[in-house]
């Protein structure tokens, strides 16, 4: 079938395969927020970041009001945004994506040296490269590069070329050291705990002693090496390195103490204590911890 509205084709073609879509209007904007929504007097989306119970049927809410429900997208209430669509867009974590946009031709010599080869779409001014899974946003992660794909929207370009592969820990980094920026003024006190790792909490590892503390010691005084910025990437880097160590071990190997004391060193140097959590999970789920 056919519409009139070459834009609603696109959109109901994407969303008959699950990705969830929303019109575009000029400037690359999503369509504006219905008077019962302006100002977010509705309280918002219930998939927003501040969740409210908003359920307009109107495509308000930028990519919260993505959808892959072709009755939506076909509804009366659509149909405005529609005639004024310029272009479609898609909301990435919705389709379990993650879209990393290069804008500029530094940024994507940088990809081609630093990123697993992937789903690439050609831009207007750069590339769009696509990973399986999904992570948090983030806008200007280095110079050109913005990751999108929880709570934010892409542009559909087209499907691209290549082979779709799955969301490297170098991406998920990138966000880390976004986030790793020092609180300002004092740090306050953390929960972290402050145990410390020793034998007894692990019976299954075959490593020595000197070989566990000399590792750990070189690992923490690597993110205590970073005051001003860096200390949250630094944390990921570390607890992805020992954890690979212990990959052919039967266990326990103390991991959770050494993770902790790990977080405890980022948030030593002003790295918020859920970030730095975060990073060392995720540097062990990378590194292949159990």
């Amino acid at each position: 079938m056919t519409y009139p509205l070459p834009h609603l084709g696109i959109a109901l073609g994407l969303a008959a395969v699950g990705v969830p879509v929303l019109p575009l209007t000029a400037g690359k904007r999503p369509v504006g927020n219905c008077c019962r929504c302006a100002k977010s007097a509705c309280g918002g989306r219930p998939a927003m970041k501040n969740a409210g119970p908003c359920r307009c049927p109107a495509p308000c809410h930028a990519w919260a009001a993505a959808t892959a429900d072709a009755r939506i997208l076909t509804s009366p209430e659509w149909a405005g945004a529609w005639r004024q669509a310029t272009a479609v867009a898609y909301h990435p974590g919705g389709a379990g994506l993650t879209v990393v946009d290069l804008d500029t031709a530094a940024a994507v010599g940088w990809a081609r040296e630093s990123l697993p080869a992937t789903r690439t779409v050609a831009t207007t001014r750069g590339e769009h490269w696509i990973y399986r899974g999904t992570m948090p946003s983030a806008n200007a992660v280095r110079p050109g590069v913005d990751v999108k794909s929880l709570m934010q929207y892409a542009r559909w370009r087209g499907p691209g070329h290549g082979r779709l592969v799955d969301l490297p820990p170098a991406v998920r980094a990138l966000v880390m050291r976004e986030e790793a920026t020092p609180a300002r003024g004092p740090v306050a006190s953390s929960s972290c705990a402050r145990a410390v790792w020793h034998r007894s909490v692990a019976t299954g590892c075959r490593h020595t002693d000197a070989y566990i503390r000399q590792g750990l010691n070189r690992g923490l005084a690597k993110v205590r090496s970073h005051p001003e910025t860096g200390a949250g990437s630094a944390a990921f880097g570390v607890a992805k390195f020992l954890a690979a160590q212990h990959t052919q071990c039967p266990g326990p190997c103390g991991l959770d103490i050494i993770g902790q004391q790990i977080a405890a060193a980022a948030v030593s140097v002003g790295v918020p204590e859920s970030y730095a959590r975060r990073a060392v999970a995720n540097g062990f789920s990378a590194g292949g911890a159990p």
